[in-house]
């Protein structure tokens, strides 16, 4: 996407991956922040720490505690090494001060399965594919990692009631390369906008557990900052790098 011509006919479905992997691949050939043309947020994803059923915590709190008198005992599910649930199980130790083991998966289908299963105790997940499973008692949701709670997960409080401070999302927006005449980004970035705000696809955004993300190019250019450099102080803090 890089390379290609800047007309508005190549864009780049930006993510919480685009603003890890700026800090935690040190191998990009390329300066992420530097190389698009900010266009316009699409959705903010709000993550879930959900637990097996069989695990005698109820809450954040309690989950903390439990964490802190078993310590080594807990293993936590993530979709893979540098991801946003990966990293905000780390955020997360970090700022309770308690330890689990870290067991990567290839996608959050088989960590979610082996949660249930009692494989692993625990998983941070984003909402829209583990709220069913939550509303169906095969797991139980603990807390989500946004400040505010989530409409299809209500009764689920904010982790940071139990732990002031926290909080971590996912993200989608829209990008084009970098030379990307203005005319074209604002064209580009009112019909996002205008869709958005279809009832419709408001609806089907909120049903996922998503909250849509409205703006100009220059409030997503700022996000995009800011997102880049939340999670370059959670990958500093954790250690963890691509190898």
């Amino acid at each position: 996407m890089i390379s290609s011509p800047p007309d508005g006919y190549t864009l780049l479905l930006t993510s919480t991956a685009n603003a890890i992997n700026a800090s935690f691949d040190p191998t990009l050939p390329f300066d992420f922040a530097k190389s698009i043309a900010p266009v316009a947020g699409v959705a903010r994803i709000p993550l879930v720490l959900v637990v097996n059923n069989d695990l005698p915590a109820h809450g954040v709190a309690e989950f903390i505690a439990y964490a802190k008198a078993n310590p080594g005992k807990l293993s936590i599910a993530s979709s893979g090494i540098g991801t946003s649930l990966h990293l905000s199980g780390e955020l997360f130790k970090a700022m309770a001060g308690v330890q689990f083991t870290h067991v990567p998966y290839r996608g959050s289908a088989p960590g979610l399965t082996d949660v249930m299963s009692g494989q692993v105790q625990g998983m941070f997940d984003n909402v829209t594919s583990s709220f069913e499973l939550v509303r169906a008692g095969k797991l139980r949701a603990l807390g989500v990692t946004t400040h505010e709670r989530s409409e299809i997960l209500p009764d689920v409080p904010p982790i940071s009631d139990a732990l002031p401070g926290y909080e971590t999302s996912s993200f989608y927006g829209v990008g084009a390369p970098r030379d990307t005449p203005r005319e074209i980004v604002d064209l580009l970035n009112r019909e996002i906008n205008a869709a958005l705000t279809d009832p419709a696809i408001k609806q089907h955004i909120g049903e996922l557990g998503a909250l849509p993300i409205t703006g100009n190019s220059a409030e997503f250019r700022t996000m995009l900052a800011a997102e880049t450099e939340r999670w370059r102080k959670v990958v500093e803090m954790s250690g963890v790098k691509k190898e």
